[in-house]
């Protein structure tokens, strides 16, 4: 750690976990743009290059924010809060804050019975994605239109009919799949599983679960033979 840097975390509380949250603010507007958490090394990193860093909680790794989309954050001042437990940045926001593609990831107002939504978002969202990880963007394309309803949009129809509706059209893609692989028709079977990936990325927006649970559960089996990973459960 950097000298200069030592004299800010000895006025910093971070939890058991080693993180604080960190909000994030436009430096001209004063607009909240989104909440993230730290660990030491993505204060240290932001603080070293002067471009904001986090850490994810469900990847458990740090992050640079705008590595992939180009979106960074340029921190023109960090603050604290009393307890030193929530560090806040003014920042230049290049491009969007939010992975909806708008600005703040605060867009969301509730007017005492329902959200109402603020704005449309400035860009494409898949774009953003679309060099990251493609099923990330699909949920989040997901979970924007579960939030948003449209007429005519199948995943809002699926969200609609409920639970057992999507589990049954994810039991009927997983058969066509295996028909798919059993007539062994390359093309065929690339369309099945695409369907099948798409049907189980409703269920994990069903449940609010983000890919990224997904990734870090196989990170976990990676390196295990299938009889250890299951041995290493049977004995939780």
């Amino acid at each position: 750690m950097r000298e200069q840097h030592r004299n800010l975390f000895e006025h910093l509380t971070f939890d058991a976990q080693g993180l604080l949250p960190c909000i994030a603010q436009d430096v001209a507007s004063g607009e909240v743009l989104m909440l993230a958490y730290m660990n030491a090394e993505a204060v240290e990193n932001t603080l070293r290059t002067g471009k904001a860093h986090y850490y994810s909680r469900s990847r458990a790794k740090q992050w640079m924010k705008g590595e992939s989309s180009g979106h960074v954050q340029h921190v023109r001042e960090v603050r604290y809060d009393c307890d030193g437990d929530t560090l806040l940045l003014k920042v230049e926001q290049v491009g969007m804050a939010c992975h909806t593609g708008r600005k703040s990831c605060f867009y969301s107002v509730w007017d005492g019975e329902r959200p109402q939504v603020e704005g449309e978002p400035e860009v494409d969202a898949t774009a953003i994605y679309a060099q990251k990880d493609i099923l990330d963007a699909v949920y989040h394309v997901i979970q924007d239109r579960r939030r948003n309803p449209e007429e005519r949009s199948y995943v809002c129809s699926l969200f609609d009919k409920g639970l057992d509706k999507i589990l049954s059209k994810i039991g009927e893609e997983a058969t066509e799949t295996a028909v798919a692989g059993k007539g062994g028709i390359s093309d065929e079977v690339i369309y099945e599983v695409a369907d099948l990936f798409f049907h189980v990325l409703i269920l994990l927006g069903y449940y609010n679960l983000p890919p990224e649970r997904i990734y870090a559960e196989l990170r976990r089996r990676f390196g295990l033979s299938g009889i250890e990973e299951k041995e290493s459960r049977s004995r939780e």
